[in-house]
């Protein structure tokens, strides 16, 4: 299907001119600066945070391109996943008038930014198995369909979505697919990076608040095409990420080793934990997953998390979650936190888990 960015454009996003930071204005290094109106004297801090930062982050993307194989002019750094959502629907839906779809259960913000931005929400949940309603999709797009978020793999149910079905979205929509690809990294399905040139409607969103354990930073990624990074990064406030956040991110990106090493003791402990759990009488079924977390089918969802909160142990109940009935979702913790779970968990008597 052909794709033109500007049929999806708001006109307000079309005519806007961005604002121009003294940083936008002046790129180099100079011995004075006096062109910000910052506090020339420096701050009251070990490390001078006095100046503002770069606010297209150009080291850190280079470093993102390295790693992840895609031209930096194809990133976007924004303040944690959500600013990217959020600039999504700022730049693509009318309030009042355009609608977007989610496949419910999945990542909540999709629903509340689309809220604060006045924009219609249309549902259309998974399958029992937890894959996308392909049909559902097709029977719900109409003109005013600007976006669809899918997520992959998938929070709470931790599955991946199949790979064609999202195929089959991105050759057959006029609008543009997200792929929140947050727990990608813990999954054995390739990420859609590799597809952007493919794609010109496609974004993919990471972060490095789940494998990189920068969650603090608030760092997350979008890679698209360099037309929609264009349009993001008018959206975008001057300076959306921090130099603080920019420095330590930069620094954890040289111990690519160390967090690969992580990733995979994740993966080792996510199965023995999985096989554990199934084992406990007040399991009734653990489902597949390619992410940090398993969701958990218990026979009193309510009773379990009450008496893991007396224990000093926080998961979280997703039993009000469509599809998720009975569910609890459990980050996979170091061995030493999955063992205290578990013996919690063993010690619950069935007959008194309600």
């Amino acid at each position: 299907m052909d794709f033109d960015i500007n049929n999806l454009l708001r006109e307000n996003i079309k005519r806007l001119v961005p604002y121009s930071s003294a940083r936008d204005e002046f790129k180099g290094e100079a011995s004075i600066y006096l062109d910000a109106n910052e506090n020339s004297f420096g701050s009251p801090l070990p490390v001078a945070y006095n100046r503002y930062p770069d606010p297209m982050q150009w080291k850190l993307k280079q470093r993102i391109a390295e790693i992840k194989g895609v031209p930096a002019e194809h990133i976007f750094i924004g303040n944690g996943s959500d600013e990217v959502i959020d600039i999504m629907y700022r730049a693509f839906c009318n309030p009042g008038v355009d609608n977007v779809l989610i496949c419910p259960p999945t990542y909540g913000m999709y629903e509340v930014s689309a809220h604060i931005n006045d924009v219609s929400i249309k549902k259309v949940p998974l399958t029992s198995d937890f894959q996308l309603d392909i049909e559902g999709l097709e029977l719900a797009v109409d003109e005013q369909t600007k976006l669809i978020f899918v997520c992959s793999p998938n929070n709470p149910t931790g599955n991946a979505l199949n790979r064609n079905d999202i195929e089959l979205l991105l050759n057959n929509f006029g609008g543009i697919v997200v792929i929140d690809e947050a727990y990608i990294n813990f999954s054995r399905h390739r990420s859609f990076i590799q597809e952007l040139t493919e794609y010109p409607n496609l974004v993919v969103m990471q972060t490095l608040s789940k494998a990189w354990g920068l969650a603090a930073l608030r760092v997350g990624m979008a890679f698209t095409s360099t037309l929609i990074v264009d349009v993001m990064n008018k959206i975008k406030p001057p300076y959306n990420i921090g130099q603080a956040s920019q420095a330590l991110a930069l620094e954890a990106l040289q111990r690519v080793d160390e967090v690969n090493a992580w990733i995979r003791e994740t993966v080792a402990e996510r199965q023995k934990l999985s096989e554990e759990l199934g084992r406990l009488a007040v399991v009734l079924a653990v489902y597949p997953s390619d992410a940090n977390f398993l969701l958990v089918k218990t026979v009193d969802p309510r009773g379990i998390y009450r008496q893991l909160v007396d224990k000093g142990i926080i998961v979280r109940d997703r039993s009000r979650v469509e599809l998720c009935e009975g569910c609890l979702r459990i980050t996979v913790g170091t061995p030493e936190e999955n063992r205290a779970l578990l013996a919690v968990m063993e010690a619950i008597p069935l007959a008194t888990a309600h």
